[in-house]
Protein backbone atom coordinates (compact mmCIF):
# COMPACT_ATOMS: atom_id res chain seq x y z
CA UNK A 1 0.00 0.00 0.00
CA UNK A 2 2.85 2.34 0.90
CA UNK A 3 4.52 1.84 -2.49
CA UNK A 4 1.17 2.36 -4.22
CA UNK A 5 0.83 5.85 -2.71
CA UNK A 6 4.40 6.70 -3.66
CA UNK A 7 3.70 5.58 -7.25
CA UNK A 8 0.53 7.71 -7.45
CA UNK A 9 2.30 10.76 -6.03
CA UNK A 10 5.13 10.29 -8.49
CA UNK A 11 2.70 10.17 -11.41
CA UNK A 12 0.94 13.33 -10.19
CA UNK A 13 4.28 15.10 -9.79
CA UNK A 14 5.46 14.16 -13.28
CA UNK A 15 2.16 15.23 -14.80
CA UNK A 16 2.42 18.58 -13.01
CA UNK A 17 5.95 19.10 -14.33
CA UNK A 18 4.78 18.20 -17.82
CA UNK A 19 1.94 20.71 -17.53
CA UNK A 20 4.22 23.58 -16.59
CA UNK A 21 6.85 22.54 -19.14
CA UNK A 22 4.36 22.17 -21.97
CA UNK A 23 2.40 25.31 -21.09
CA UNK A 24 1.97 27.22 -24.32
CA UNK A 25 3.80 30.53 -24.76
CA UNK A 26 1.08 32.99 -25.73
CA UNK A 27 3.48 35.66 -26.91
CA UNK A 28 3.38 36.32 -30.64
CA UNK A 29 6.80 35.99 -32.32
CA UNK A 30 7.66 38.30 -35.22
CA UNK A 31 11.16 36.96 -35.97
CA UNK A 32 13.57 34.19 -35.02
CA UNK A 33 17.33 33.72 -35.19
CA UNK A 34 18.34 30.18 -34.20
CA UNK A 35 16.68 29.66 -30.78
CA UNK A 36 16.22 33.36 -30.01
CA UNK A 37 12.84 34.98 -30.70
CA UNK A 38 11.72 38.55 -31.11
CA UNK A 39 8.15 39.03 -29.93
CA UNK A 40 5.52 41.54 -30.89
CA UNK A 41 5.53 43.02 -27.39
CA UNK A 42 9.28 43.65 -27.70
CA UNK A 43 8.79 46.16 -30.51
CA UNK A 44 5.77 48.08 -29.22
CA UNK A 45 7.97 50.77 -27.65
CA UNK A 46 9.45 51.80 -31.00
CA UNK A 47 6.20 53.47 -32.05
CA UNK A 48 6.76 56.66 -30.08
CA UNK A 49 5.59 59.07 -32.79
CA UNK A 50 1.96 60.06 -32.90
CA UNK A 51 -0.26 59.85 -35.98
CA UNK A 52 1.90 57.29 -37.77
CA UNK A 53 0.30 55.93 -40.92
CA UNK A 54 -0.02 52.17 -41.39
CA UNK A 55 2.68 52.34 -44.07
CA UNK A 56 5.07 54.26 -41.77
CA UNK A 57 4.45 51.82 -38.92
CA UNK A 58 5.16 48.86 -41.18
CA UNK A 59 8.37 50.44 -42.47
CA UNK A 60 9.50 51.26 -38.93
CA UNK A 61 8.77 47.73 -37.71
CA UNK A 62 10.52 46.11 -40.69
CA UNK A 63 13.65 48.24 -40.16
CA UNK A 64 13.74 47.31 -36.48
CA UNK A 65 13.26 43.60 -37.20
CA UNK A 66 15.93 43.56 -39.90
CA UNK A 67 18.40 45.32 -37.60
CA UNK A 68 17.56 42.87 -34.80
CA UNK A 69 18.19 39.91 -37.09
CA UNK A 70 21.57 41.28 -38.20
CA UNK A 71 22.49 41.97 -34.59
CA UNK A 72 21.58 38.45 -33.48
CA UNK A 73 23.43 36.84 -36.38
CA UNK A 74 26.56 38.87 -35.62
CA UNK A 75 26.26 38.03 -31.92
CA UNK A 76 25.89 34.33 -32.68
CA UNK A 77 28.89 34.36 -35.00
CA UNK A 78 30.97 36.31 -32.51
CA UNK A 79 30.12 33.97 -29.63
CA UNK A 80 31.08 30.99 -31.79
CA UNK A 81 34.39 32.40 -32.98
CA UNK A 82 35.39 34.20 -29.77
CA UNK A 83 34.42 31.51 -27.28
CA UNK A 84 37.92 31.61 -25.76
CA UNK A 85 37.34 35.27 -24.79
CA UNK A 86 34.11 34.64 -22.90
CA UNK A 87 35.66 35.05 -19.43
CA UNK A 88 37.50 38.18 -20.49
CA UNK A 89 34.29 39.71 -21.86
CA UNK A 90 32.35 38.76 -18.73
CA UNK A 91 34.96 40.58 -16.64
CA UNK A 92 34.59 43.64 -18.88
CA UNK A 93 30.80 43.50 -18.60
CA UNK A 94 31.05 43.24 -14.83
CA UNK A 95 33.43 46.20 -14.71
CA UNK A 96 31.16 48.23 -17.00
CA UNK A 97 28.17 47.41 -14.76
CA UNK A 98 30.06 48.56 -11.67
CA UNK A 99 31.25 51.75 -13.38
CA UNK A 100 27.71 52.45 -14.59
CA UNK A 101 26.31 52.23 -11.05
CA UNK A 102 29.14 54.30 -9.53
CA UNK A 103 29.09 57.01 -12.18
CA UNK A 104 25.30 57.25 -12.08
CA UNK A 105 25.48 57.67 -8.30
CA UNK A 106 28.16 60.36 -8.65
CA UNK A 107 26.09 62.23 -11.24
CA UNK A 108 23.05 62.13 -8.94
CA UNK A 109 25.11 63.47 -6.03
CA UNK A 110 26.62 66.24 -8.15
CA UNK A 111 23.19 67.21 -9.48
CA UNK A 112 21.80 67.44 -5.96
CA UNK A 113 24.65 69.09 -4.06
CA UNK A 114 26.89 70.97 -6.51
CA UNK A 115 26.82 74.73 -6.02
CA UNK A 116 26.36 76.13 -9.54
CA UNK A 117 26.14 79.79 -8.55
CA UNK A 118 29.19 81.70 -9.81
CA UNK A 119 29.54 85.33 -8.80
CA UNK A 120 31.60 88.10 -10.40
CA UNK A 121 33.91 87.84 -7.38
CA UNK A 122 34.44 84.14 -8.09
CA UNK A 123 35.38 84.93 -11.69
CA UNK A 124 37.70 87.81 -10.69
CA UNK A 125 39.51 85.68 -8.12
CA UNK A 126 39.91 82.72 -10.46
CA UNK A 127 41.20 84.93 -13.29
CA UNK A 128 43.72 86.67 -11.04
CA UNK A 129 45.03 83.38 -9.68
CA UNK A 130 45.26 81.67 -13.07
CA UNK A 131 45.73 84.45 -15.63
CA UNK A 132 49.23 83.21 -16.55
CA UNK A 133 47.57 80.03 -17.85
CA UNK A 134 45.29 81.95 -20.20
CA UNK A 135 47.71 82.66 -23.02
CA UNK A 136 46.12 83.04 -26.42
CA UNK A 137 46.74 80.49 -29.14
CA UNK A 138 45.12 82.73 -31.76
CA UNK A 139 44.70 86.42 -32.44
CA UNK A 140 41.76 88.41 -31.06
CA UNK A 141 40.37 91.70 -32.36
CA UNK A 142 37.86 94.30 -31.35
CA UNK A 143 36.25 95.71 -34.45
CA UNK A 144 33.20 96.97 -36.20
CA UNK A 145 32.37 96.23 -39.80
CA UNK A 146 29.57 96.41 -42.33
CA UNK A 147 28.95 94.66 -45.63
CA UNK A 148 26.89 96.69 -48.09
CA UNK A 149 25.42 95.60 -51.39
CA UNK A 150 26.72 97.74 -54.26
CA UNK A 151 23.19 98.39 -55.51
CA UNK A 152 21.75 99.59 -52.18
CA UNK A 153 20.10 102.99 -52.62
CA UNK A 154 21.39 104.73 -49.47
CA UNK A 155 24.97 103.45 -49.70
CA UNK A 156 26.61 106.84 -49.17
CA UNK A 157 24.54 107.51 -46.07
CA UNK A 158 25.46 104.13 -44.58
CA UNK A 159 29.17 104.73 -45.22
CA UNK A 160 28.97 108.18 -43.61
CA UNK A 161 27.25 106.79 -40.51
CA UNK A 162 29.84 104.01 -40.22
CA UNK A 163 32.77 106.44 -40.49
CA UNK A 164 31.36 108.72 -37.79
CA UNK A 165 32.53 108.46 -34.17
CA UNK A 166 29.36 110.06 -32.80
CA UNK A 167 27.04 107.88 -30.74
CA UNK A 168 23.92 109.27 -32.41
CA UNK A 169 25.27 108.21 -35.82
CA UNK A 170 26.04 104.71 -34.54
CA UNK A 171 22.49 104.53 -33.18
CA UNK A 172 21.19 105.62 -36.59
CA UNK A 173 23.28 102.93 -38.28
CA UNK A 174 21.93 100.32 -35.85
CA UNK A 175 18.43 101.37 -36.92
CA UNK A 176 19.30 100.72 -40.56
CA UNK A 177 20.83 97.23 -40.27
CA UNK A 178 18.12 95.87 -42.56
CA UNK A 179 20.00 97.57 -45.41
CA UNK A 180 23.21 95.69 -44.53
CA UNK A 181 24.18 92.25 -45.79
CA UNK A 182 26.29 91.59 -42.70
CA UNK A 183 27.59 93.64 -39.78
CA UNK A 184 29.16 93.84 -36.35
CA UNK A 185 28.71 97.21 -34.69
CA UNK A 186 29.71 96.23 -31.14
CA UNK A 187 33.44 96.94 -30.94
CA UNK A 188 33.60 96.23 -27.22
CA UNK A 189 33.69 92.44 -27.59
CA UNK A 190 36.65 90.29 -28.64
CA UNK A 191 36.38 88.32 -31.86
CA UNK A 192 38.66 85.53 -33.10
CA UNK A 193 40.67 86.44 -36.18
CA UNK A 194 39.42 83.26 -37.91
CA UNK A 195 35.83 84.33 -37.25
CA UNK A 196 36.63 87.69 -38.84
CA UNK A 197 37.95 85.94 -41.95
CA UNK A 198 34.84 83.76 -42.06
CA UNK A 199 32.66 86.87 -41.98
CA UNK A 200 34.77 88.71 -44.56
CA UNK A 201 36.20 86.07 -46.93
CA UNK A 202 37.79 88.75 -49.11
CA UNK A 203 40.42 89.16 -46.34
CA UNK A 204 41.75 85.66 -46.98
CA UNK A 205 43.97 87.09 -49.69
CA UNK A 206 45.32 89.82 -47.41
CA UNK A 207 48.42 89.52 -45.22
CA UNK A 208 47.43 89.11 -41.59
CA UNK A 209 49.94 91.79 -40.56
CA UNK A 210 48.19 94.32 -42.79
CA UNK A 211 44.85 93.65 -41.12
CA UNK A 212 45.77 93.26 -37.47
CA UNK A 213 46.74 96.83 -36.64
CA UNK A 214 45.26 98.96 -33.90
CA UNK A 215 42.95 101.74 -35.16
CA UNK A 216 43.20 100.31 -38.66
CA UNK A 217 40.54 101.24 -41.23
CA UNK A 218 40.08 98.91 -44.20
CA UNK A 219 37.83 99.29 -47.23
CA UNK A 220 37.52 96.43 -49.70
CA UNK A 221 35.07 95.44 -52.38
CA UNK A 222 34.26 92.55 -54.67
CA UNK A 223 31.85 92.28 -57.57
CA UNK A 224 28.78 92.32 -55.32
CA UNK A 225 29.62 94.03 -52.03
CA UNK A 226 31.53 96.76 -50.26
CA UNK A 227 33.26 95.98 -46.94
CA UNK A 228 34.13 98.61 -44.32
CA UNK A 229 36.17 97.52 -41.29
CA UNK A 230 37.59 99.40 -38.34
CA UNK A 231 40.04 97.46 -36.14
CA UNK A 232 39.87 99.02 -32.69
CA UNK A 233 42.26 96.74 -30.76
CA UNK A 234 44.40 93.65 -31.33
CA UNK A 235 45.74 90.88 -29.09
CA UNK A 236 48.36 88.56 -30.52
CA UNK A 237 49.24 84.92 -29.85
CA UNK A 238 50.81 84.19 -26.43
CA UNK A 239 49.41 87.37 -24.92
CA UNK A 240 47.21 86.96 -21.85
CA UNK A 241 43.58 86.54 -22.85
CA UNK A 242 41.26 89.23 -21.45
CA UNK A 243 38.94 88.26 -18.64
CA UNK A 244 35.81 89.18 -20.61
CA UNK A 245 36.80 86.71 -23.32
CA UNK A 246 37.61 83.96 -20.83
CA UNK A 247 34.42 84.18 -18.72
CA UNK A 248 32.64 81.14 -20.28
CA UNK A 249 35.80 79.02 -19.89
CA UNK A 250 36.38 80.28 -16.34
CA UNK A 251 32.84 79.29 -15.35
CA UNK A 252 33.37 75.78 -16.69
CA UNK A 253 36.69 75.46 -14.84
CA UNK A 254 35.20 76.69 -11.55
CA UNK A 255 32.35 74.17 -11.81
CA UNK A 256 34.81 71.41 -12.65
CA UNK A 257 36.93 72.23 -9.58
CA UNK A 258 33.86 72.29 -7.36
CA UNK A 259 32.71 68.96 -8.75
CA UNK A 260 36.07 67.29 -8.07
CA UNK A 261 36.15 68.72 -4.53
CA UNK A 262 32.58 67.59 -3.83
CA UNK A 263 33.27 64.03 -5.02
CA UNK A 264 36.52 63.85 -3.05
CA UNK A 265 34.73 64.98 0.12
CA UNK A 266 31.97 62.41 -0.43
CA UNK A 267 34.52 59.61 -0.92
CA UNK A 268 36.39 60.61 2.23
CA UNK A 269 33.16 60.75 4.25
CA UNK A 270 32.13 57.37 2.87
CA UNK A 271 35.42 55.78 3.92
CA UNK A 272 35.36 57.40 7.38
CA UNK A 273 31.80 56.21 8.06
CA UNK A 274 32.55 52.70 6.83
CA UNK A 275 35.69 52.56 8.95
CA UNK A 276 33.79 53.58 12.08
CA UNK A 277 31.20 50.88 11.41
CA UNK A 278 33.95 48.34 10.64
CA UNK A 279 32.46 47.65 7.22
CA UNK A 280 35.85 46.86 5.68
CA UNK A 281 39.24 45.48 6.64
CA UNK A 282 42.64 45.46 4.96
CA UNK A 283 44.60 42.25 5.45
Amino acid sequence: MKYKYIYILTIIFLQSCTYFTMKKDTRQPVARVNNTYLYKEDIKDIFTQENLTKQDSTLLANNYINNWIKQQLLLSKAQLNLENKTLQFEDLVQKYRQDLFINSYKEAVVKQYLNTTITDEDIDQFYEENSSNFKLNEELVKLKFIKIGKDVLNKEELIKLFMSTKKKDLDSLNAKVLFLKSYNLNDSIWVKYNDLIAKIPIFKNEAKEQILKKDNFIQKEDSLSLYLVTIKQVLNRNEIAPKSYMIPTIKQMILHQRKLLLLRNIEETLIDDANKKRQFEIY
